[in-house]
């Protein structure tokens, strides 16, 4: 990714979790709050942290349509690598690109010798868990929530 436009892609994705996050369950103060501190943790000085990477996702004419963020995971395991973000743009979405965005994000990280590669994925994003399965991801976890108003 272009250096010049990172400050503006951390900001959208900080707001996209937050978002994510209220749809999740959370409050929308405390989702911003844990957005905040999470963009913090993981972009010390609004760099992404060592060994971590974000490609801009790009259609065939060059056009910028989404972004791929990558990196070791928070194990200390120098293998375990993570999925910490993906995203296409809506338009975009149900082309192949977030496919294709993955499986090249499978070949980087290989090639810096991951050996795994997780990703969380949020309960709702039925689209994205769909093309995760179909790329080989297996549920590790599950986190589950009953609304009781």
């Amino acid at each position: 990714m272009d250096a010049r436009l990172f400050p503006a892609w951390l900001e959208r994705s900080r707001a996209e979790y937050a978002k994510d996050l209220v749809t999740a369950g959370q409050t929308p103060e405390d989702a911003y709050r844990l957005s905040a501190e999470s963009t913090a943790r993981s972009f010390p000085s609004g760099r992404p942290r060592a060994g971590h990477m974000v490609f801009d996702v790009v259609d065939d004419a060059g056009a910028t349509i989404g972004y791929l963020w990558i990196g070791p995971d928070a194990s200390g395991d120098a293998g375990a690598w993570w999925i910490w973000d993906i995203e296409i743009d809506a338009d975009k979405r149900g082309r192949g690109f977030g496919r294709m965005a993955m499986v090249l994000g499978e070949e980087y990280a290989r090639a810096q010798g991951a050996h795994t590669l997780g990703l969380s994925v949020f309960g709702f994003n039925t689209g994205a868990r769909g093309l995760y399965e179909s790329l080989g991801y297996e549920t590790t976890s599950v986190k589950m929530l009953k609304r009781l108003d």
